[in-house]
């Protein structure tokens, strides 16, 4: 019976070694930990696999092993992993996965961890609160923000007699017809495709006052933005902007379409995320575009949500002070800033804006300002933990285009997206 338990024993430990898990566990005198990215890249992981090689080298007594599922599988293969408690210490959790991890009660309260971090006292608001937002407590520890921005192309608005900036959207979208000739130069580089609701929703619901800051498609009243008269007109004067001031095929447009027109100076202006200066940095030049604060709607704000993911515990890690010691390393001003530099994401420490040279002044500046002036810039989040939400992107591009194109009315494609979230 003996020798029999000691053969399933193997069996199981070579599923799990082939599953990429292994059970953490004392070997060769080093504590092994299996940690679990979701947002992979070659480039990425490769800069998450060098900052655990020096951990490694200062903490000689740790193996970390870097668990890399293909990032279109990361999110399930994560959920299926927690659920079946398999060996895990170390995970990524994005914004959209942390409500089921909390409410299925997968992943650990940091709340002492984060109480005994002398780093804690330098993170920026924006980053406890994401830390927070599912559970009311800290599950995880953001590790980077993707916020928008203006991008714009200095040069081409020079050449074109524009002197000065955008100071709110009706500006920006004047500005934009202004410089359009409707044949080889245009203003605005819209998005079309690929969740084009987080690019239009910044400039049409920023607009609307008293927007709730726990689901963007709310007013603090309770009512749905959607059925507001001020949403209708804003999506009108969206509509018009497409028809006068962008390419006739941008309502096909992803990311890689938009930041082509932007390089190319057929389209100035960009609304885009901090992932966006490496690319144009190697095909530009920073001498050649520059990075402004979102410009505040009618409402006298802007609404700005923000992407963002971070690291945290299983709640049944047998090794949660280890995993936490890594996660407090990692996620040190330092370490943070270093992987925020080379994966094109803003840091989540407020030195990190006043003491790293490359995110100090500069572009990113745009960045902080927006981080760190409440009121004039409001943080809001979608309703991710809504069981709509996942349909949400497909019904809401799909009337957008319809709109864009002159397919269906404003009013038409309003009302299809207040019944559904009704």
């Amino acid at each position: 019976m003996q020798k029999n338990k000691k053969i399933v024993s193997a069996v199981m430990c070579g599923y799990l070694l082939a599953a990429g898990l292994v059970s953490c566990a004392k070997k060769d005198g080093k504590t092994e930990l299996n940690f679990m990215e979701v947002m992979t890249s070659p480039d990425r992981t490769a800069v998450l696999q060098n900052l655990i090689s020096r951990y490694e080298q200062e903490h000689p007594n740790v193996k970390i092993n870097l668990i890399s599922p293909p990032y279109e599988q990361a999110d399930n293969r994560l959920t299926m992993s927690l659920n079946a408690n398999e060996p895990l210490d170390i995970i990524e959790i994005r914004d959209t996965t942390a409500p089921q991890y909390v409410t299925n009660k997968k992943v650990e309260d940091l709340t002492p961890f984060i109480a005994q971090w002398d780093e804690a006292g330098t993170l920026l608001s924006i980053t406890k609160e994401a830390a927070s937002s599912a559970g009311g407590k800290p599950f995880l520890v953001p590790q980077f923000f993707y916020i928008k921005a203006l991008f714009a192309r200095n040069d081409v608005l020079a050449k074109l007699g524009v002197t000065k900036m955008p100071a709110s959207i009706d500006e920006l979208y004047a500005i934009c017809k202004q410089i359009t000739n409707g044949s080889t130069q245009f203003g605005y580089t819209l998005r079309g495709k690929g969740n084009p609701f987080k690019n239009s929703d910044v400039l049409i619901i920023s607009d609307i006052k008293d927007i709730d800051p726990e689901n963007i498609y709310k007013t603090k009243d309770g009512s749905s933005v959607f059925d507001n008269p001020q949403f209708l007109t804003s999506l009108k004067a969206y509509a018009e902007l497409f028809k006068t001031a962008c390419p006739p095929d941008a309502n096909n447009w992803g990311f890689n379409e938009q930041i082509n027109a932007f390089v190319a100076g057929v389209t100035p202006f960009l609304v885009q995320d901090p992932d966006t200066v490496p690319l144009l940095d190697s095909q530009l030049g920073r001498e050649n575009y520059t990075v402004i604060p979102l410009p505040p709607g009618k409402s006298g704000t802007v609404y700005m949500d923000y992407g963002y993911a971070g690291f945290g515990i299983p709640s049944y890690s047998k090794h949660k002070n280890e995993a936490w010691d890594f996660i407090a390393w990692i996620s040190s001003n330092t370490q943070n800033s270093e992987f925020c530099e080379k994966y094109g994401a803003l840091p989540v420490h407020s030195t990190a804006f006043t003491g790293n040279s490359y995110f100090s002044g500069g572009l990113y500046q745009a960045w902080a300002d927006e981080m760190n002036n409440p009121g004039s810039f409001t943080f809001v989040k979608y309703p991710y933990a809504s069981e709509k939400f996942p349909g949400w992107g497909q019904i809401q591009e799909q009337y957008m285009q319809s709109l864009l194109l002159g397919k269906v009315t404003a009013e038409e494609a309003a009302k299809v997206w207040a019944d559904y979230w009704k």
